[in-house]
């Protein structure tokens, strides 16, 4: 099972992702990441500390997908493991057409045909929201940011999560993100096993 944790810049999710491990430690589960699982995510790093253009920051970002997904996440669902990301192609979509927006037609649907038929679509996506301005007083000071870390770009990047959410409620579950860290994580998990307990339910009535 492939789970997911998304959402803007300082809105707690990498606190999420690291507070999972503890709480889920008894499941054994995969924790991993976007970027940087792979040696590509250095790559990506720097094209993003370099503000490169953003086309090759973008398709940087697919590469570091394509081999976490080679190197980690297919692997790892073979051997039937429980696999949790801290970002996943959702932050592609959100953030990338933001940055593209003006340089490619329908950045968000050029993003999505370069992922079509070999990336995984994630079994759930808990998506971490808040206000913007709550998020920003978590970042560094405005000089030391990213360039999408940026108060106009969050704005539209958290717009187009919840465009997301609205498109496949199946899938994401929105966490306030204003809770407690102690009480988003405590949320967090115990969905989490319920549906890998609910899963191994249906795997062992396959195998009858």
């Amino acid at each position: 099972m492939l789970i997911t944790l998304e959402g803007i810049d300082g809105s707690g999710k990498s606190t999420l992702h690291e507070a999972l491990q503890k709480l889920l430690f008894d499941l054994e589960p995969v924790f991993t990441r976007e970027p940087g699982a792979t040696w590509v995510g250095d790559s990506v790093r720097r094209a993003v500390a370099e503000q490169i253009d953003p086309v090759t920051e973008a398709t940087l970002f697919v590469a570091d997908h394509a081999a976490h997904l080679a190197k980690v996440v297919r692997p790892s669902l073979a051997e039937g493991r429980l696999v949790i990301s801290d970002r996943y192609s959702d932050s592609r979509y959100a953030y990338q057409s933001v940055t593209l927006q003006g340089i490619v037609p329908d950045p968000e649907g050029w993003l999505r045909a370069m992922h079509n038929g070999w990336t995984i679509i994630p079994d759930k996506t808990f998506l971490c929201v808040l206000p913007v301005d709550t998020a920003l007083t978590r970042l560094k000071p405005d000089s030391q940011r990213e360039h999408f870390e940026k108060r106009e770009t969050l704005e539209r990047v958290q717009n187009n999560y919840l465009t997301f959410a609205r498109n496949e409620p199946s899938r994401f579950v929105i966490v306030d993100a204003m809770l407690s860290p102690v009480t988003v994580a405590k949320f967090v998990a115990d969905a989490i096993r319920a549906d890998w307990d609910a899963g191994k339910k249906k795997r062992k009535s396959r195998k009858k």
